[in-house]
C-alpha cells in the first residue's frame, strides 16, 4: 500500500475516534444529574430569578438557579399555616395544616419506600428571605387535568395504569386531604410525577379511599411491609410530629392488611405486578 495513502488513511482514523471521544464527553455532560447532586445544587446554586406560578394557591415559586456551569430552575413553596380549625370548601377541618415541611417528609418517605423517582427531589432552602421547600423543576408536557380535560390516552394503558397504582398507594400512605389531578405531572415519555404534599400527613389512622386500593407492585409492597417507625422518624424528624408520624405506620397496617385481603380472595398474580 502507499505509504502516503497509509498515512493518510491512519490520520483519519485517529480524527474519527478523536471526535467520538469530544462526542462520548458531551453525552456525559448532558446526563440528568444524580439525585445527590440534584440535592447539592438546590441547596447551594445561586437564585438568579423568581416569578410566581399559574397554578396553586400556596404562592408557590418558579425559581431560578445557576452554579456558573448548570442553570436549572425549581419550584419554592415557603407555605407554612397552622390552625385550630379551618372552613374549606369540603367542610370544617381540625387541626389544619398547610406546610411546605410535608412536601420534604413525603420525599423522605418516598426514599423509603422505593418511590422516590415518582416525585422531584425535595430539599429545605432559604429563598428570598423565606424557608421553604425547593424541588428540582421537572420536564413536564401536562398535568393530569389537563390529560382529562383533553381526553387524551395514554400510549401504553398497562404502563400507565401501573404507575397510577403506586401513586394512589403513596396518596393513601400519605393521607393527603387535598390531592388534585394538577399535582400529577406527566412527561414526554409518559412518566408521572406527584407533587406539592403540603396538606398531606393527616393524623387519621384509616385509609381515605380503600377502593383506591387496587393493584400493587410487588416490591413497593414489601417495602411497605419493611417500614420501620424508627426509621422514618429520624429521617422526618424535622418535618413530622411523632403523631404524625404513628398515622403514616397506622395506615401502612392497613394498607398491607388490604393487599393481603385482596390477595388471598383473587391470588398474587391477580393484585400484584
Amino acid at each position: 500500500m502507499n505509504p502516503l495513502h497509509l498515512r493518510s488513511r491512519n490520520l483519519i482514523f485517529a480524527a474519527i475516534i478523536c471526535l467520538t471521544w469530544q462526542l462520548f464527553a458531551i453525552a456525559a455532560d448532558e446526563q440528568t444529574p444524580t439525585k445527590d447532586q440534584i440535592k447539592q445544587f438546590l441547596l447551594t446554586a445561586k437564585v438568579v430569578h423568581s416569578q410566581g406560578t399559574k397554578k396553586g394557591i400556596t404562592d408557590t415559586r418558579r425559581v431560578t438557579l445557576s452554579d456558573g456551569t448548570i442553570t436549572h430552575d425549581a419550584s419554592f413553596q415557603s407555605v407554612d399555616e397552622h390552625q385550630a380549625s379551618k372552613q374549606l370548601a369540603s367542610g370544617t377541618e381540625l387541626h389544619f395544616v398547610d406546610s411546605y415541611k410535608y412536601n420534604i417528609a413525603a420525599y423522605e418517605l418516598a426514599e423509603l419506600v422505593g418511590m422516590d423517582d415518582m416525585l422531584p427531589v425535595y430539599v429545605e432552602r432559604k429563598v428570598e428571605g423565606k424557608t421553604g421547600s425547593l424541588s428540582w423543576w421537572l420536564p413536564v408536557k401536562m398535568d393530569e387535568a389537563d390529560r382529562y380535560k383533553q381526553k387524551i390516552k395514554p400510549p401504553d394503558a398497562d404502563a400507565w395504569n401501573n404507575q397510577m397504582y403506586k401513586i394512589r398507594v403513596f396518596d393513601q400512605l400519605v393521607s393527603d386531604s387535598d390531592p388534585n389531578l394538577t399535582n400529577v405531572l406527566i412527561g414526554e415519555n409518559w412518566q408521572i410525577w406527584r407533587i406539592d404534599f403540603s396538606r398531606a400527613f393527616r393524623l387519621n389512622n384509616d385509609v381515605k379511599d380503600p377502593k383506591d386500593l387496587v393493584r400493587c407492585d410487588r416490591q413497593l409492597l414489601e417495602k411497605l411491609k419493611a417500614l420501620d417507625a424508627n426509621t422514618l422518624t429520624e429521617r422526618t424528624k424535622r418535618y413530622l410530629t411523632k403523631d404524625e408520624v404513628k398515622a403514616v405506620m397506622a395506615r401502612r397496617d392497613k394498607i398491607v392488611a388490604q393487599f393481603q385481603k385482596l390477595i388471598a380472595q383473587k391470588g398474587e398474580n391477580e393484585v400484584l405486578y
